[in-house]
Formats: structure tokens, C-alpha cells, sequence
């Protein structure tokens, strides 16, 4: 059976570095997927995490990688930044049934953890659950995300790339 390897990217500011550092380790151990770190490397690099966040979901939304992974301290910044790329859907989850509902219901190719509030191994155990799960266009949640996607796109048409932060 020829498996899928997936490209995944990882990013976090310097409150989630060790915690991406963990999380990184243990998936590079796994031969179908790929990991791609977008930084910061330790906890002294003190990028701000809108622009991990940022580079993180433009290499989702340019196709370069499948998802994204971030983690700062909380992931609501990162996920708040992610989700200002157009067509990347980014949420902030610490439990399975919320990791399962973001990718089954609502295709979200970002996955935001917070570094102090989530201990390594279930980030770890979430991560891997996460990786699990496709988006069925077909199923009754494909039409909810089309509302979303037709928006956004409705939305591009009339704003252009104006808005997009330079440099990150």
C-alpha cells in the first residue's frame, strides 16, 4: 500500500518553543510525515507570534505544506493570526473532541496549541489524533465551509492583497 506522506509545518513563539521542540521530536519519529519548522528554534528567540503565526498559514495557503501546527502561549494569538491568511481556517483546541470537530466539521488545516495550558503529552496524543482525521467533501458539513470559503473569497475580491502585513 503506498502511504501519503504528510508535509506538515510547525511554528511557536518563544512560550511555545519547548513545547514544538517536543512535539517536533517525537513526529519527525514517524516516516509518513515531514515536519517543516517555521521557528522560533528556543525560548530566548523572541520573534512575536503573529509572525510565526503568519508564515505558518501563507506556506498552508500557498500549498507548501498540508496543515500547520502552532503553539504560543495560550494559541489564541496564533490562531487569531493564521486565520487572517486567506483560506486558511485556524483553531485553538486541548481536547479530542474538538481536535476531531475541527478538521470533520470545519476542514481546519491550523491546529493552535497553548503552552500553558496544555501538557506535552496530550498535545503530543492531540496532534497525532489530529493528523488522523480528513474532511470529507461530501458530508453534511461541506456546505458550511463553502459559506465560509464563497465569503472570504467575496471579501479578497474587494480588499486585493492591500491588507496582507509586510515581511512576515
Amino acid at each position: 500500500m503506498n502511504q501519503h506522506r504528510r508535509v506538515i509545518a510547525v511554528g511557536a513563539d518563544n512560550a511555545g518553543a519547548t513545547l514544538k521542540n517536543t512535539i517536533k521530536a517525537a513526529l519527525e519519529q514517524d516516516e509518513r510525515i515531514e515536519i517543516i519548522d517555521f521557528g522560533v528554534p528556543h525560548e530566548d528567540d523572541d520573534t512575536a507570534y503573529p509572525h510565526i503565526g503568519l508564515r505558518v498559514a501563507e506556506a498552508v495557503a500557498a500549498g507548501e505544506v498540508e496543515r500547520g501546527l502552532l503553539i504560543c502561549g495560550t494559541g489564541i494569538g496564533m490562531a487569531i493570526s493564521a486565520n487572517k491568511v486567506p483560506g486558511v481556517r485556524a483553531t485553538v483546541a486541548h481536547d479530542s473532541y474538538s481536535v476531531e470537530r475541527s478538521v470533520l466539521s470545519n476542514n481546519c488545516q491550523v491546529l493552535a496549541f497553548g503552552a500553558r495550558v496544555i501538557g506535552p503529552e496530550l498535545a503530543l496524543r492531540l496532534a497525532r489524533e489530529w493528523l488522523t482525521y480528513e474532511f470529507d467533501d461530501h458530508s453534511s458539513s461541506a456546505a458550511k465551509v463553502a459559506v465560509i470559503t464563497e465569503h472570504e473569497a467575496a471579501l479578497g475580491h474587494r480588499s486585493g492583497d492591500s491588507e496582507r502585513v509586510p515581511g512576515c
